[in-house]
C-alpha cells in the first residue's frame, strides 16, 4: 500500500529545494538587469613631455596574471555554494508555494486523495510553511516535516477493539458495506482476531437478500468452530440478529457480528433496513467495510451509510493490491471515524490493525 504515492512524494521532496533556490536566483538576476549604469564622460587626454612618458613605461610592472585553473574555480565556487546553502537562509513565501503546491496535489489527486482533501492539505500546509525562514538545505526536509504534521492530523488514531469488546456482553457489531467488499470474510477475520483473545463469538446471517451469502457465512462458522444464527432468505434481517443477541445472552457469549445486506442499486430500500436493524440491535460498534482500491466511489458509498445509520468505524479491505493508498487518507477526514485494519489476503490473520505511524512510514514521511 501507498508504494506509488510514497514514489511520487520523495521524487517531489527532492524537487522543493531546487525549485526554491531557481526562484531566488532569478528574483537576483532580474534585479541586477534593472541597475542602470551611468555613463562616465570621456576623460580628455593629457599630453606629457617625453621624457616623462619614457619614465612612466619604465615605472610601469609587468601586468602578468597566472590563469586560475578552470577545475579550482569550480572548486571554489562549490564550496561557496554549499556555505551558503549551510548558513543562508530563505524565506517561503506564497511565490514559492504557488510553484510547489500544483505537483503535489498532481501527486495525490493520481493516488485517490478525495479532493476536499487535497484542499485540506493545501491550506493546512500553506499555514505551517509559509513566512518561515529555513536554510537553503534544509528546505526539503522541512516541508517533508510539515506535511508529516498535516498527514497525521488529517488520519484518525484508531481505538483498541480488543479492549472495547471487553466492556459489554455480549458487544454487538454491526457490519456495514456493498456486495464485493469482503465484508463477509472481514467478519470472519475479526471472528477469528476475538477467538485468538479468548473471546466466544456467534455470527448472525443478517444479510438475507443475496444468494449464498448464508452459506457463505455458514461456511466460515464451521471452519472457525462458532456459532451461527440464521434464518431462510427473505427473512427480517432485523429479527435474525435480534435472534443471535438472544442467543449470546443465553449461552453467555462475549461477541456478536452481524453480517448485512449491501445492494446499492436500491440504496433507500437498504437504508431503511439498517435503520431497522441499528434500532432493535442496539449496536455498541457500527462498522463500515469497503475495497481500498475502489477510491472515490468508496468514498461515496461510506457518505450514504454514514448519513443514513452512521458510522463509528472503517476497515479497508484489499489492501495489499493497493498501491495508491490515497484513499485511507481520505476516510478519516470525510467521517472524522477512524480506520481501524486493512485486510491484506485471504487468510483469517490477513488482518493488520491500522496505525498512524504505519502510515508515516508506509508514505516515507517517518
Amino acid at each position: 500500500m501507498f508504494k506509488s504515492l510514497k514514489e511520487k512524494l520523495k521524487s517531489w521532496f527532492k524537487k522543493t529545494t531546487e525549485e526554491i533556490k531557481n526562484e531566488e536566483k532569478e528574483k537576483a538576476e532580474h534585479k541586477v538587469d534593472k541597475i542602470l549604469i551611468e555613463p562616465i564622460d570621456k576623460i580628455p587626454e593629457i599630453e606629457l613631455p617625453p621624457e616623462k612618458e619614457k619614465l612612466i613605461e619604465k615605472l610601469a610592472p609587468e601586468e602578468v596574471q597566472p590563469e586560475e585553473k578552470t577545475e579550482e574555480k569550480a572548486g571554489k565556487k562549490g564550496l561557496l555554494a554549499k556555505v551558503k546553502d549551510k548558513f543562508i537562509k530563505t524565506e517561503i513565501n506564497e511565490s514559492h508555494f504557488g510553484r510547489l503546491f500544483p505537483e503535489l496535489e498532481e501527486i495525490l489527486l493520481e493516488n485517490n486523495v478525495a479532493f476536499n482533501v487535497v484542499s485540506s492539505v493545501k491550506e493546512m500546509l500553506k499555514e505551517k510553511i509559509m513566512g518561515k525562514s529555513v536554510k537553503t538545505n534544509e528546505i526539503s526536509s522541512f516541508i517533508k516535516e510539515q506535511l508529516k504534521e498535516v498527514v497525521s492530523e488529517i488520519l484518525v488514531e484508531p481505538f483498541d477493539i480488543l479492549k472495547r469488546a471487553k466492556e459489554n456482553k455480549p458487544y454487538i457489531i454491526l457490519f456495514f458495506g456493498i456486495n464485493g467488499s469482503g465484508k463477509t470474510t472481514t467478519i470472519a477475520k475479526l471472528a477469528k482476531l476475538f477467538l485468538n483473545n479468548k473471546l466466544s463469538v456467534v455470527l448472525a446471517a443478517s444479510d438475507t437478500f443475496r444468494a449464498a451469502s448464508i452459506e457463505q457465512l455458514a461456511q466460515h462458522a464451521q471452519k472457525l468452530g462458532v456459532a451461527i444464527i440464521k434464518h431462510d432468505y427473505g427473512a427480517d434481517p432485523a429479527a435474525v440478529a435480534f435472534d443471535a443477541i438472544k442467543h449470546a445472552k443465553s449461552h453467555n457469549k462475549d461477541i456478536v457480528l452481524i453480517d448485512t445486506a449491501g445492494r446499492m442499486h436500491t440504496k433507500e430500500n437498504l437504508i431503511r433496513e439498517m435503520e431497522k436493524i441499528v434500532r432493535v440491535t442496539k449496536p455498541d460498534l457500527k462498522i463500515f467495510v469497503g475495497e481500498s482500491i475502489t477510491g472515490s466511489d468508496l468514498l461515496e458509498q461510506l457518505k450514504i451509510f454514514h448519513s443514513g445509520v452512521g458510522i463509528d468505524a472503517v476497515i479497508l479491505t484489499k489492501a495489499d493490491v493497493d498501491e495508491k493508498g490515497g484513499t485511507a487518507l481520505s476516510v478519516g477526514h470525510i467521517t472524522g471515524k477512524p480506520i481501524l485494519f486493512l485486510g491484506i489476503g485471504q487468510k483469517y490473520t490477513d488482518l493488520e490493525p491500522f496505525t498512524k505511524k504505519k502510515i508515516l512510514e508506509s508514505l516515507g514521511l517517518d
